[in-house]
């Protein structure tokens, strides 16, 4: 039996494709083991969203083939797709996968190890024109490497075209996953046992819009359809373009019983020139208007956000006027990144490129605005009852807890705990472990709300 080891780089979309990569191989014979064990296949699902995911890829390809030299080494995914020509001419690469090529691994790998038993193989580029391609790639998973909560991946591409990012050019126009596919696939994993699912994608908020208009789901259409599976206690949706959030879309997912009150809405910046500068499409004030709707909708949603730090052209002014829109908006988390010129995009061309260490301090001011922000939104339940879905144990303050995260993804943690893992506990919010952590104290006469554990 030939020994698989796969290393996932980048993001949530990555790391899915990853999992079912890993499933695809062992349902067609081979043993999946750890990274950083001695492998006959290693398959790296690569990422090119900045000039370092490019050299981490480039890093880790070598540090696979270094482990066995007789290894098949499979570069897959996002840096696959922009720069085959460079891959094709490093030694350590011998099989390389576009996206829209991930579901056809298992038999790339026995072509070119049949042509290498024959003394023929070389290099194996399979890499698709992703500009042009329409159709889905259908990947699926029927277990999740978390334990409670589970990713599922509703659609691929985007039609952006933000001015600093590679990733239309690295994943193609949008693509829509057919719905009964979707609802099939939570389906299996709330009978699994996972309680919370995860919609992600490159861009969900596109989801369905490359449909016939007579038989477009959009994106609140899945959630209904998604609202009524057995077993699922909580959807959650990654990160959404702000102009999704219109009256209609917000007062129906209000509706549903599953939608957790967490929303991930990027910004970039506060500040309307460097948004169109970034080809954003959208203004502060749209943004904000989105954010009323939210809060209108339900109680105290927690509101997160990317904004990135020290774009071009971006002076003082403009960079205060982020500062004050941060400020006015109360989000309760904020990721925050300096702008890194990648090559490919029109960004990287654009004059008045900022000073490292500007973007150094301007990260900095953001940060601390993070800190006092999410230690405000997570105070502000204490006193409260909440639910929580408990995840893993830790060790905070010398002590053992079990640890989850509230509907509104405020972390909180019980004293250790087995047999709770997998569990949905009800308690109040009674004080702060650390700046991260509420305790949460169960409530007798509720406790444990599921009775299934994973």
């Amino acid at each position: 039996m030939r020994k698989a080891a796969l290393h996932n780089l980048g993001c949530k979309v990555n790391a899915y494709e990853t999992e079912a990569m890993a499933q695809l191989l062992k349902e067609a014979g081979y043993e999946i083991v750890p990274f950083e064990e001695k492998a006959d296949v290693y398959v790296i699902n690569t990422c090119t969203v900045t000039n370092i995911a490019d050299k981490k890829s480039r890093q880790m390809l070598h540090r696979a083939k270094k482990r066995n030299p007789d290894a098949v080494v499979a570069a897959a995914g996002c840096y696959a797709q922009v720069a085959a020509d460079r891959l094709l001419a490093d030694g350590a690469v011998d099989v390389i996968i576009g996206n829209n090529r991930k579901k056809d691994l298992a038999g790339i790998l026995e072509e070119y190890f049949a042509a290498k038993a024959s003394g023929g193989a070389e290099e194996d580029c399979r890499v698709l024109d992703i500009a042009k391609t329409r159709e889905y790639e259908s990947l699926s998973i029927r277990t999740s490497a978390g334990h409670t909560r589970a990713f599922i991946k509703i659609q691929d591409g985007c039609n952006q075209f933000c001015s600093y990012c590679i990733i239309p050019y690295a994943r193609g126009r949008v693509r829509s996953r057919v719905a009964s596919e979707i609802l099939e696939e939570a389906k299996t994993l709330a009978g699994a046992g996972y309680r919370e699912i995860v919609l992600t994608g490159i861009h969900i908020s596109s989801y369905g819009l490359d449909m016939p208009p007579e038989e477009r789901v959009g994106l609140i259409d899945l959630m209904e359809q998604l609202d009524g599976i057995d077993g699922l206690s909580r959807l959650r949706l990654g990160s959404l373009e702000p102009r999704i959030v219109t009256e209609d879309f917000v007062r129906r997912a209000a509706a549903l019983k599953t939608v957790c009150p967490h929303f991930h809405l990027s910004l970039q910046s506060g500040c309307d020139a460097t948004l169109a500068r970034m080809n954003r499409r959208y203004t502060t004030d749209e943004y904000a208007a989105g954010c009323g709707l939210l809060r209108k909708y339900f109680d105290r949603p927690a509101i997160t956000t990317d904004v990135i730090v020290g774009f071009p052209g971006e002076t003082e002014e403009e960079f205060a006027r982020t500062v004050s829109f941060i400020k006015q908006l109360g989000f309760y988390e904020l990721h925050v990144f300096p702008y890194s010129r990648r090559e490919g995009t029109r960004a990287a061309a654009m004059p008045d490129q900022v000073d490292e260490a500007v973007k150094k301090e301007r990260s900095a001011c953001l940060l601390q605005l993070d800190k006092e922000a999410s230690a405000a939104y997570r105070r502000s339940f204490l006193g409260e009852v909440r639910e929580i879905l408990m995840e893993e144990k830790i060790t905070a303050e010398v002590t053992e807890y079990l640890v989850g995260h509230t509907r509104e993804y405020v972390k909180a943690v019980v004293p250790w705990n087995e047999g709770l893992r997998g569990h949905i506990v009800r308690g109040r919010m009674e004080r702060m472990v650390n700046e991260e952590l509420v305790l949460l104290v169960p409530a007798a006469e509720t406790g444990v709300l599921l009775s299934e554990s994973l």
